[in-house]
């Protein structure tokens, strides 16, 4: 087993049941994490925003080497994985987004699109590991899961509300 890695999963709390499928699937690729996340095994009570970024999420997010950004349908739309994104590209953190089975380039949060220095990989361990570990930079095509070169931001998601 590879040296431990300290990580924050940013994600939507609606996708709490793939946190522990993508560290077992970077733990079989060799890599030991320890996860800072906030998700339903570790719930708070506060209800103050600036609380809860000031106080939970920031040290939890500082704490880490590496922000992993878990990216489904409702991933793009969350003000929080965006404030996420934000705040550890901020603090010169180790920025990883990897696709959940069925997402696509327009669930890619903004601010990750903004940070120039991210990797976005497929649901492959391997790929995942390799970015965290910084061996790859490389963008994954999210229909195929192979390495591109460029991003292709051509896609828009619209609301139908």
């Amino acid at each position: 087993m590879s040296d431990i890695k300290n990580i924050f999963i940013s994600h939507v709390h609606e996708n709490d049941d793939l946190l522990p499928k993508l560290k077992d699937l970077m733990s079989r690729s060799g890599m030991n994490v320890r996860d800072s996340s906030i998700n339903s095994t570790k719930p708070n009570a506060a209800q103050n925003e600036d609380y809860i970024k000031r106080e939970i999420l920031a040290p939890q997010i500082r704490w880490a080497s590496t922000l992993v950004v878990l990216i489904s349908h409702d991933t793009a739309q969350s003000k929080w994985v965006n404030w996420e994104i934000k705040y550890a590209v901020e603090q010169g953190k180790n920025i990883v987004g990897v696709f959940a089975q069925g997402a696509t380039d327009a669930d890619i949060p903004d601010e990750l699109r903004k940070y120039g220095d991210a990797v976005v990989v497929g649901w492959h361990g391997k790929r995942v590991v390799d970015a965290i570990n910084g061996k790859t930079r490389e963008w994954d095509d999210p229909a195929t899961g192979s390495p591109r070169t460029t991003p292709n931001w051509d896609i828009k998601r619209f609301s139908c509300a």
